[in-house]
């Protein structure tokens, strides 16, 4: 994963001002999942990519501008789907709660 760090993600090393990104953190009951998966979806239910969560439960994809859906993928949870918008030169930060 990208650096996890408390609080978030580092953004050390990275030219924010070039770049989308969507960034975040999957949750149960308050506590970071591990081990989820969570794909980005393009503006037509395509799929795109897919990573999966860090030990707390972080998340990051370099995305281009425009609508994505999130969705999230977890032992004894639902899918949970997120509507993100990215934009170059922004961070885009979701809470996915299973």
């Amino acid at each position: 994963m990208c650096g996890a760090t408390e609080g978030g993600l580092s953004l050390d090393g990275i030219d924010v001002k070039k770049e989308a990104i969507i960034q975040g953190q999957v949750i149960r009951g308050g506590e970071p999942v591990a081990n989820a998966y969570v794909r980005l979806l393009d503006r037509t239910g395509e799929f795109t990519a897919e990573v999966p969560t860090s030990a707390s439960g972080h998340f990051r994809f370099f995305a281009g501008d425009g609508d994505w859906t999130l969705r999230t993928l977890a032992p004894k949870a639902d899918p949970v789907d997120r509507a993100v918008k990215a934009a170059v030169g922004t961070v885009a930060e979701v809470t996915v709660s299973l």
